[in-house]
């Protein structure tokens, strides 16, 4: 196993960096120290898995399944079957009995009232209604047209009085409301007209005073007065602003130079020199320990599995080829023996007994069944059988022609 570290590319090529001195001294005791001390741990892992897994194939998993299939007889003894048996051998039969009960105490009695007593008196109430029905009809029919004879006569009166009430108004209108509108609306414009006269000579008097009053010596003020004040308080501002400046600048700048020298450049210095060469031989140290734990790994597992697989041959050699051996020429013939002599004819006859089991209890429950119909048959009576009934079709014999009435619209 090389435990050199192969370089990827020569140290001159571009995106590459050269390996200083400080890798190479320590890299090769780094890995015989972390080898030594991670052989250990690897073969205890490599240990403790295998057993994991074989604790888990042998005894979890089986124990497993056994529970499960226990769990689930013990739910089937305790939940399924008692209900089962319940359905099956007590609601079942009293639901029989309470439909057959339910037919004949009030199935029966009440198809016997509907054909015998209902349908009768249905059919004679329809006759009836359809008798009042008709009258009813006649009357209504009488009643409306009378009605709409008088609609039609006090419409027409109407008409002749609305046709009377438009001819006046058409004269009040003509003769009386025009003439008098126009002399209004001449009248209000007249008044319109001075209205707007007066309305304009006032706003042009206003008009005037507000400009010399007030316009004239207010751009007076800001052209003569307000402007040079303001240009010389922006000017004195400007000043003011400038020396501000100047002093900020001046107490910043000492105060940037005296941080510098006495923070920025010692801090500098002491990063450049000290803290950046301390903290890449801690990356290189670092990255070795991580890569020689890498290497260290995976020997570590090479040497396990020629262990394990050392122990294993072992093992088979002490144990298992024993075992086979004992399993082949001696536990194989004795088995067939006791399969062929033993079991074969305890398992004919179980089947034997079985047989027997099963066809008396298909006995007993085919004498169960028939004393329940015999039973039923007490209580009840025999059903009776169902009537045919008849058909308005003709026979399958008799064949329909154009010529005879043998159809159902067509019989008598």
């Amino acid at each position: 196993m090389d435990l050199e570290k192969p370089s990827a590319a020569p140290p001159g090529t571009p995106g590459t960096q050269a390996e200083g001195c400080l890798a190479v001294a320590i890299r090769l005791p780094v890995r015989i120290v972390v080898l030594v001390l991670v052989v250990p741990v690897r073969m205890v892992w490599d240990a403790l898995v295998v057993g994991g897994r074989f604790l888990r194939d042998t005894l979890l998993r089986p124990l497993g399944r056994a529970l499960g299939q226990a769990l689930g007889w013990v739910g089937r003894a305790l939940f399924v079957w008692p209900w089962v048996a319940l359905w099956r051998y007590v609601a079942l039969p009293l639901g029989r009995v309470l439909a057959r009960l339910g037919q004949v105490l009030l199935v029966v009695p009440a198809v016997w009232l509907y054909r015998t007593v209902l349908t009768p008196v249905g059919h004679a109430l329809a006759w009836a209604a359809r008798g009042v029905g008709a009258l009813l009809a006649l009357v209504f029919t009488g009643a409306l047209a009378a009605f709409m004879w008088f609609v039609g006569g006090v419409l027409t009166a109407l008409d002749w009085v609305l046709g009377g009430v438009e001819a006046a108004c058409g004269w009040v209108y003509a003769r009386l409301l025009t003439p008098l509108g126009r002399a209004v609306a001449w009248l209000l414009k007249g008044v319109g007209m001075v209205l707007a006269a007066v309305a304009l000579g006032v706003y042009t008097v206003l008009a005037r005073l507000v400009r010399y009053l007030l316009v004239v010596p207010a751009l007076w003020l800001y052209t003569w007065v307000l402007t040079p004040v303001g240009r010389a308080v922006a000017f004195l501002a400007d000043r003011f602003v400038r020396l501000v400046r100047m002093i900020f600048t001046g107490i910043g700048t000492a105060l940037y130079w005296t941080a510098r020298v006495l923070l920025v450049l010692p801090a500098l210095a002491l990063w450049r020199w000290v803290l950046a060469p301390v903290g890449r031989a801690l990356a290189v140290v670092a990255r070795e320990i991580g890569e020689a734990l890498g290497h260290a790994w995976r020997v570590a597992g090479y040497v396990s599995l020629a262990v394990g697989r050392f122990l294993a041959r072992l093992f088979r050699w002490t144990f298992v080829e024993p075992a086979r051996w004992a399993y082949r020429t001696v536990l194989t013939p004795v088995g067939h023996a006791v399969r062929d002599l033993v079991l074969k004819p305890a398992a004919e006859a179980a089947r034997a007994i079985r047989r027997t089991a099963r066809q008396a209890l298909e006995a007993a429950r085919d004498s169960a069944r028939q004393a329940r119909a015999d039973f039923r048959r007490m209580l009840f009576g025999t059903p009776p059988e169902p009537q045919p009934v008849a058909r308005r079709e003709p026979a399958a014999a008799d064949t329909r022609t154009l010529g005879s009435s043998t159809t159902a619209l067509m019989k008598d």
